[in-house]
């Protein structure tokens, strides 16, 4: 039972992380309700955010702030992946709020958000 603790403690966040990136996968290929698929879409983004994040953890690493007695980059932690980070949270941000604007727009036009619904509706007006 102590290996599947270590385990979990040492590569259960990728476990989490791998699960909701293909959970938003999932449910972007089956839903057929684009609010839905909205959602999935930033449980992706979220996922791999959290990857990201997870990768640059540094046991025993300090802020990369000069200290006195730490002269070594290996006693620092990296600042870039973080970075990286903040603007992938903003272009997250960014994307969900094109998403709804696009998906208030389709509901103006469709009065629904159903993919098989606005299909149809679709069809009927080019025929």
């Amino acid at each position: 039972m102590s290996e599947i603790n270590a385990f979990l403690a040492e590569r259960g966040i990728y476990m989490l992380t791998v699960i909701l990136f293909f959970l938003g996968m999932f449910g972007m290929a089956t839903c057929g309700n684009y609010m839905k698929k909205l959602i999935c879409m930033n449980i992706m983004q979220v996922a791999v955010i959290f990857f990201f994040l997870c990768l640059a953890q540094k046991n025993g690493g300090t802020i990369p702030v000069t200290l006195q007695g730490l002269f070594h980059a290996d006693d620092y932690i990296n600042p870039l992946p973080h970075a990286l980070m903040l603007t992938a949270i903003v272009v997250s941000l960014g994307t969900t709020g094109l998403g709804l604007a696009f998906l208030m727009r389709i509901k103006e036009k469709y009065k629904s958000l159903e993919e098989e619904d606005i299909i149809k509706k679709e069809d009927e007006s080019c025929s």
